[in-house]
Parts: C-alpha cells; sequence; structure tokens
C-alpha cells in the first residue's frame, strides 16, 4: 500500500510544482494578490523549477523501479508456466514408457504363452505318436509295427527331455 502511494508522490509534487511555477511566472499580484507575498517571484519560479526537475527524476527512477519489478515478475511467471510445462511433458513421457514397459511385459508374457502352448502341443502330438505305436504293436506285433514303436521311442527319448 505505501509503496503504490510512494510510487504516486513524486508525480504528484512535480504537478504541484509546475502549477507553482506557473503562477509565478505568467501572473502578478495583479491577478492573485496573494503572489504579492512573495519578494521575489523569479527567483522562486527558478528554484521551484530546479525541484521540479528533481521530482521528474525521481518520478523516472520509480517508473524504471517499477517496470522493472514487472518485467521481472512476468519473467518469473514465464520460467513458471516453462517448468510446469516440463514437469507435465516429463510426466506424459514417463506415463508413455511406463505404457511401452506394460505393452512389452504383455507382450513377452503373451509370447511366453504362445511357446507354451506349441511346446504341450507338440508334447502332446509326440506322446500321442507313441500311443498309437504302441496299440498298434500290441494289436499287431509285426515287425512294421515294432519299427514305428522303435521310431516313436526314440523320438521321446530324444526330445522328451525338453518338454
Amino acid at each position: 500500500m505505501w509503496l503504490n502511494f510512494l510510487g504516486l508522490l513524486p508525480s504528484t509534487i512535480l504537478t504541484l510544482l509546475l502549477i507553482c511555477i506557473a503562477f509565478l511566472r505568467f501572473y502578478d499580484e495583479t491577478d492573485f494578490e496573494f503572489l504579492g507575498l512573495i519578494a521575489q517571484p523569479r527567483l522562486w519560479s527558478n528554484e521551484l523549477t530546479v525541484a521540479a526537475i528533481l521530482a521528474t527524476l525521481a518520478n523516472f527512477g520509480v517508473e524504471w523501479n517499477r517496470r522493472n519489478r514487472e518485467t521481472d515478475r512476468m519473467a518469473q511467471e514465464a520460467q513458471r508456466r516453462s517448468e510446469e510445462e516440463q514437469r507435465r511433458n516429463e510426466a506424459e513421457e514417463r506415463r508413455v514408457a511406463q505404457e511401452r514397459a506394460d505393452e512389452s511385459r504383455r507382450a513377452e508374457e503373451k509370447q511366453r504363452r504362445s511357446e507354451k502352448r506349441e511346446r504341450t502341443v507338440s508334447r502332446t502330438r509326440i506322446q500321442t505318436r507313441c500311443r498309437i505305436a504302441e496299440i498298434r504293436f500290441q494289436l499287431d506285433p509285426s515287425e512294421p509295427n515294432r519299427r514305428a514303436l522303435k521310431t516313436a521311442l526314440s523320438l521321446l527319448a530324444e526330445y522328451g527331455e525338453l518338454f
């Protein structure tokens, strides 16, 4: 609050000084009787002109400070927005990376299930071939069925460890 008041003070003083300078320069006691109380109006006018110049410099300093604060505030807000956007982008990147990791895990799990299913199917086929060869040999113990049974058993022995 005081800063706002002090910011207005130099410009207000400048305005009052300019009014006083105008009274002292352009009017005399015939226009305004109270001007007859001042002994040397030109000297007072010159001194008030110097004071007006100083008030102008003070007003310039106040405005300079106000604009610098405003520029800093805008820069900080832009920095804050940039950091917020960067945080959002990083969060989005983490979310996308997490989704990719989840998708990769699902794909690996699907691949493992598929490989397990293939092994199960292959094992079932080999076991089925062995059972068929065994049943044929039991029904007809001929030499071709004996060879088919040996082939099936050797296949089972060879690939049995893989299952």
